[in-house]
């Protein structure tokens, strides 16, 4: 069996033009006029984030973590998820994750670090990608969701949290990222 080359190969696709199609302050949808790499003409439809997406994971000292649960209007059904948001261009992600563990949660962290990095939430039809944080040493601050958000706080053990992301009851890409993550 072969293995993959270390080396990154040449692009293989070639556009020959890009038209906006939409674009508000979070995202811009772009189609390409492109020439595919088996030679044929064709479109390619893009969707361009304007932020970072970042999520974070805080664990307190015995071994509990916080989930928000929020109806998602893209799904039209209530979620559990890590703490999440986007991380506008300037922001350090670190601290865009400190600012939305306060915002949708409340609490403050003594300790950010990275946990994943650079992840790719899809990589057919968007370029959204994501830095994902543990936070420790924990303490309880008031929450200031956005207004766009109506938003629970569920206090748990780490270990059922990471069991909802094993079973599927927690769906969203970065919270099971970043739960299974922290299981191994």
């Amino acid at each position: 069996m072969a293995h993959p080359s270390p080396v990154s190969p040449d692009n293989p696709w070639t556009t020959l033009s890009t038209r906006e199609g939409y674009s508000n302050p979070w995202i811009r949808v772009r189609e390409d006029q492109v020439i595919n790499p088996r030679g044929g003409h064709g479109i390619y439809g893009v969707v361009e984030y304007q932020n970072r997406a970042v999520g974070v994971v805080p664990v307190d000292d015995q071994g509990y973590t916080w989930l928000v649960g929020q109806w998602r209007y893209c799904h039209d059904r209530y979620e559990w998820e890590i703490p999440e948001g986007g991380c506008p261009p300037g922001e350090e992600t670190a601290e865009c994750a400190r600012r939305e563990l306060l915002e949708e949660t409340g609490l403050h962290a003594a300790q950010i670090e990275p946990l994943l990095m650079g992840i790719q939430l899809s990589n057919s039809t968007t370029n959204e990608v994501c830095d994902i944080f543990v936070a420790r040493g924990i303490s309880q601050g008031v929450p200031n969701p956005d207004e766009t958000e109506k938003l629970e706080v569920w206090r748990l053990p780490l270990s059922e949290a990471i069991e909802m992301a094993l079973d599927g009851r927690i769906r969203d890409s970065v919270s099971v990222l970043a739960l299974l993550r922290l299981r191994s």
